[in-house]
């Protein structure tokens, strides 16, 4: 048998989810619920990794995942789909999980996306899904997926790591309080992995925990919910569980009886972002537009200020004075070097306008 015949018969292996389907409480039924589902996995960074990569070896039907950033060498240290080729070549995230997910299990319809998820990106990203875990790393995107989940009806998972604590809840629209319920009800953490490092354990901890309870819901075993806050540090060996049904709020502006789902509303407008552990500002346009990097790349390049870098996704520019600019195809850009915000304008707008 060639390494074709050997690659097409692992494929056909009527055994490949055997042992998920042994686990009494999902069998052959709970595996076919997970092949019929679609989630969405916003962020491909550490969460999103190891949510994506469980979801698709567990053979959920279809996955959709987008992220705004590329690859770095930091990465490598807790981000399990990626490797240094990766990081090389700055590969977006988005596309360097995809490349991988699909050597993992082929009979997955994987779609990713490189963009910066807004309130209009999110309405398309949703259609058809059944559920959408956070794997973010920031609370304005949080509180607009909150939002959309709510206006749909869609389950989603949030969950938050930095140094070894970890955090997650599962927010069923109708149900269960939202995240803007909770804001202000519940210490939800201030450190990032920027202030506090992060270790990868904490990682696999959240994820393991948020992939469970989307088990759980994708294959119709709702009352296996665990219906509280999880939290936990692994370095002090603490693990709690924290009842918030008393936290949802009848006026909340975002589940409430005359909602308005307020983190929509502003969510198009022009937003700069300092990037979490990173010396990085993003700077995200009011409108969306269609770059030609190719032509991008040699406007820059006869400006003779600095190194350019182009592949078919982003371009990079390393400036004489020690700052990158990394420009993708809808206008987005990071700029490294500065978490200052007035700075990373002053740059962006001197070769874009």
């Amino acid at each position: 048998m060639n390494r074709q015949d050997l690659s097409t018969s692992a494929l056909t292996i009527p055994d490949r989810y055997s042992r998920q389907e042994l686990f009494a409480p999902f069998g052959k039924e709970g595996q076919q619920k997970l092949k019929n589902s679609h989630v969405v996995v916003i962020g491909a960074g550490a969460l999103g990794t190891g949510i994506a990569e469980t979801l698709v070896r567990s053979g959920v039907g279809r996955i959709t995942i987008a992220d705004r950033d590329y690859v770095e060498w930091s990465n490598l240290q807790r981000q399990q789909l990626f490797s240094e080729a990766d990081a090389k070549s700055r590969l977006p995230k988005a596309i360097a999980a995809e490349n991988r997910l699909r050597l993992i299990n082929s009979e997955v319809h994987i779609n990713a996306y490189v963009l910066d998820v807004g309130a209009e990106e999110l309405e398309e990203l949703i259609t058809g899904s059944d559920l959408i875990m956070d794997a973010t790393d920031n609370f304005d995107t949080r509180l607009i997926i909150n939002d959309i989940a709510q206006k749909h009806s869609t389950p989603w998972i949030y969950g938050g790591c930095v140094g070894s604590y970890g955090i997650t809840y599962t927010i069923l629209p109708g149900r269960t309080p939202c995240l803007n319920c909770l804001l202000g009800e519940v210490p939800l953490g201030g450190d990032t992995c920027d202030t506090a490092g992060i270790l990868p354990q904490a990682v696999q901890m959240v994820t393991a925990n948020q992939t469970a309870e989307a088990f759980k819901l994708l294959t119709g075993n709702d009352e296996a919910l665990r219906r509280k806050l999880l939290s936990f540090d692994m370095w002090r060996n603490e693990y709690t569980t924290i009842g918030v049904d008393l936290a949802k709020n009848p006026s909340c502006l975002s589940c409430g009886h005359e909602r308005t789902y307020p983190y929509l509303s502003a969510a198009n407008t022009d937003r700069t972002d300092v990037l979490c552990g990173r010396d990085t500002v993003q700077i995200r346009p009011a409108r969306r537009r269609e770059l030609n990097l190719q032509e991008t790349a040699d406007r820059l390049r006869g400006l003779d200020q600095g190194k350019v870098d182009v592949n078919p996704f982003l371009v990079s520019f390393q400036l004489k004075e020690k700052v990158r600019l990394v420009i993708f195809k809808d206008g987005r850009a990071l700029v490294h070097g500065t978490k200052d915000v007035a700075e990373a304008r002053t740059i962006y707008h001197r070769y874009f306008g």
